[in-house]
């Protein structure tokens, strides 16, 4: 299966629309690997991985090895934004 690991369950893949900072939508993807664990979006050639410890705490890494934290906040109308970094459409949550 695309996506997935030897042994491990198949990736989710959702197409959603993205926001980073003050920019506008654009088309994204967000893989979940492991439902409220790990996941990530994808925006054009830029891959935001995040990590959730599961009490409530989210860090995103840019690709550049350098992990922050980041708290999740409901925006507009279906908007679910980290820090800055935003999606919006079908969002899969568990």
């Amino acid at each position: 299966m695309p996506g997935a690991a030897a042994g491990a369950q198949a990736a989710l893949t959702v197409p959603l629309e993205c926001r980073i900072g003050e920019g506008g939508w654009s088309p994204c993807t967000m893989t979940i690997q492991r439902f409220g664990e790990h996941w990530w979006l994808q925006v054009g050639t830029k891959r935001l991985e995040f990590r959730s410890d599961g009490r409530g705490s989210i860090t995103v890494s840019g690709g550049n090895g350098v992990r922050r934290s980041v708290q999740p906040v409901w925006r507009e109308p279906g908007s679910l934004c980290w820090d800055g970094i935003c999606a919006k459409g079908d969002l899969p949550l568990d």
